[in-house]
């Protein structure tokens, strides 16, 4: 999986080759086609959260894990210049925590996102883009136990996200999105005040959707 995002990346960037070669996509100046500064794109996406976990001290020995989930996520990227935005993603989930002794229990996850994206083919209806941010994750409504004994977590982390996808337009203000990140994020535990260790959840996330511009 840690191959995928340099892969999509290339996908991306080949798909913006074999369209401008195939359709002589020159920058337009119809504003109906494209994006351009001071537009506004909300995007609606289903996502699947894949968290890639390592865990350390007593929680790898435990062999703690953290489900999957999908989820709705919304995102909304404003364009400072025609080629690059700012782009500001907003999504909770909930997961399940496993370990050889069983369930943990389940905990929330609120890991805003903000993203410094890089458009190719601005002008076009075929738009591959990057980016490249920070998220602060809030961990929060966790029922954690081990047997009988409660865990205590971290509940908030800061770490870096990268990301690639393409919008393709379909309509004057309509597009459909295809979307990938790397987030990083970590947490640590504790029970009857003793250190557990940390765990990097780390999630590769996968979405899909729609997109409208103004």
């Amino acid at each position: 999986m840690k191959k995928v995002f340099g892969a999509m990346v290339m996908a991306c960037a080949s798909l913006f080759a074999g369209v401008a070669h195939a359709a002589g996509d020159a920058p337009s100046s119809d504003s109906m086609t494209g994006i351009h500064a001071g537009d506004i794109l909300v995007r609606l996406r289903a996502i699947s959260i894949q968290p890639d976990v390592h865990a350390g001290g007593a929680l790898g020995t435990l062999g703690v894990d953290v489900n999957n989930a999908i989820v709705p996520e919304l995102d909304f990227t404003y364009m400072i210049r025609d080629e690059i935005g700012v782009e500001l993603i907003l999504a909770t989930s909930r997961h399940q925590v496993t370990s050889n002794i069983g369930a943990l229990g389940g905990v929330n996850v609120l890991p805003p996102t903000l993203l410094l994206q890089y458009h190719f083919n601005h002008a076009g209806r075929v738009r591959p883009y990057v980016g490249a941010g920070v998220n602060y994750t809030v961990f929060y409504n966790d029922k954690l136990k081990a047997g009988d004994t409660p865990v205590s977590i971290r509940h908030s982390s800061f770490g870096p996200a990268l990301q690639a996808g393409v919008d393709v337009q379909v309509a004057k203000n309509l597009f459909v999105n295809a979307d990938l990140k790397k987030i990083w994020m970590r947490t640590s535990a504790s029970a009857d005040g003793a250190d557990l260790g940390s765990l990097k959840i780390d999630p590769w996330v996968v979405g899909i959707g729609v997109g409208m511009k103004f």
